[in-house]
């Protein structure tokens, strides 16, 4: 096998075993607040929204030693390690108990960070300026493919149902935690590059094997110290409003979203399956959306601009129908859902259309900052994206976090502020980025 074709192969297998870790966890963060719900007449106490809220906000801590943790045991086992632990907080479900549940939402956090650290160094290792605008979108579209096979099984399981059953909970969670399995043994499919470390380097690290300690401080010192120096460069900073507003809008449609629609009783007994149906459109969006921009972005004659802005104008579209169409109370409702109504009749086809909406302007988003990501640091990617998955996941946890308390409309608000401002400012990126390829002679196109 070809060096290129080696790591095309290894894209595709990081791609896929992610669709399956998230076609799990995308799934479980889609229906936790609806399935929880309906156990808190039990003796469990927990709220979904508590939980992601700490999730990544753990998870934007531990951005802090995940480069530190990449470099020692090697990008490959990290994700292993970490799959593990993402089914670990699904089987949680299986037989929910509180503090399990809030104890597996830490560490999830932790292992979230490691495996997204060392997603980026896989995905940056494997391409190069010509191939990352190429490979992000191949990546993100099998990403997304997540959303598609794990919701289409709760739409057709959960039809017609008002009210989740324990049976129905353990059938599904059992399933899930099978398929974040698969994903998590399909890392080891994955083939090792060669070490582009210079000898004395490498001969360096390996002169006190016995002297762990050392080792680990020493990665620690240099990947935290280029992170910090790092996040006070202009283009972080510039990338940290857009990778802010990718973090907020994650909440929303993973998890915000879906619940608004199952609180909805002018849906009748079609509000739990639409669910379901709301993450099948949110990944088909997600898919078409990796496909376009990855397949075509070699043809791009005009960068990335115009793909965020794409991203952005169907975002508000969406917020705007969202907030024409679902109450106000909807995200904060009982488990008797909400009897109200917005500015017009609730519509079981304008929530599942702003749901492709979401979908698809959020792949313009991340797939363009992952491939300006990896273009601006193709050398030194691990801090870059442990910063960026840092920012990402604690405006996560922050929005996760007043979801508990905030009516729909504030939420719209506050999305439309940060994403119109973080447009901006990943313009102002590409614009620097463009100028600097142009001045070294590269075709603009080939970004």
């Amino acid at each position: 096998m070809s060096p290129e074709s080696k790591k095309l192969f290894n894209i595709l297998i990081l791609g896929v075993s992610f669709m399956f870790i998230f076609t799990a966890f995308q799934t479980c963060g889609n229906i936790a607040q609806t399935v929880i719900t309906n156990l808190n007449n039990t003796d469990f106490h927990g709220s979904g929204y508590t939980s992601m809220s700490i999730i990544y906000g753990v998870f934007s801590a531990s951005n802090l030693i995940s480069p530190s943790v990449v470099a020692i045991v090697g990008p490959q086992l990290s994700m292993v390690v970490s799959g593990i632990f993402y089914s670990l907080y699904i089987a949680v479900f299986i037989q929910p108990a509180t503090w399990a549940f809030y104890t597996a939402s830490v560490f999830i956090g932790i292992a979230a960070a490691v495996l997204w650290t060392a997603q980026g160094n896989c995905l940056t290792v494997n391409s190069d300026e010509n191939t990352i605008g190429r490979n992000s979108g191949v990546f993100w579209a099998l990403l997304q493919s997540s959303l598609f096979f794990g919701n289409l099984y709760i739409y057709f399981a959960w039809r017609g149902k008002t009210h989740i059953s324990e049976s129905d909970r353990r059938t599904v969670f059992i399933a899930l935690t099978v398929i974040s399995l698969v994903g998590t043994v399909l890392f080891f499919l994955i083939r090792k590059q060669e070490d582009t470390k210079a000898p004395g380097e490498e001969d360096s690290a390996n002169e006190i094997p016995g002297d762990s300690s050392s080792c680990i401080n020493f990665h620690y010192y240099v990947f935290t110290e280029k992170s910090i120096k790092l996040s006070f460069t202009k283009e972080i900073l510039l990338l940290s409003v857009t990778t802010a507003y990718t973090g907020l809008e994650l909440t929303f449609f993973s998890g915000v979203y879906g619940t608004c629609i199952g609180a909805v009783n002018r849906f009748g007994s079609e509000a739990k399956s639409l669910i379901g149906l709301s993450g099948i459109f949110i990944g088909v969006g997600e898919i078409l959306g990796g496909g376009i921009f990855g397949l075509l972005s070699k043809n791009n004659r005009f960068g990335r601009n115009p793909v965020v802005m794409l991203g952005i104008v169907l975002h508000f579209i969406a917020f705007y129908l969202i907030f024409f169409n679902m109450p106000n109370d909807a995200p904060i409702a009982s488990m008797e859902g909400t009897d109200d109504v917005a500015y017009m009749i609730p519509s079981k086809e304008v929530a599942i259309f702003c749901s492709f909406l979401l979908g698809l302007g959020d792949s313009c988003f991340n797939t363009q900052l992952l491939s300006i990501l990896g273009f601006l640091y193709s050398e030194d990617s691990a801090p870059a994206f442990a910063i960026f998955k840092f920012v990402q996941s604690i405006c996560a946890a922050i929005a996760y976090f007043y979801s508990n308390y905030f009516l729909l409309q504030w939420q719209l608000l506050i999305m439309v502020v940060v994403g119109f401002f973080g447009t901006i400012t990943f313009f102002m990126v590409e614009w620097e980025a463009a100028a600097a390829l142009v001045a070294r002679g590269s075709d603009y196109s080939s970004i």
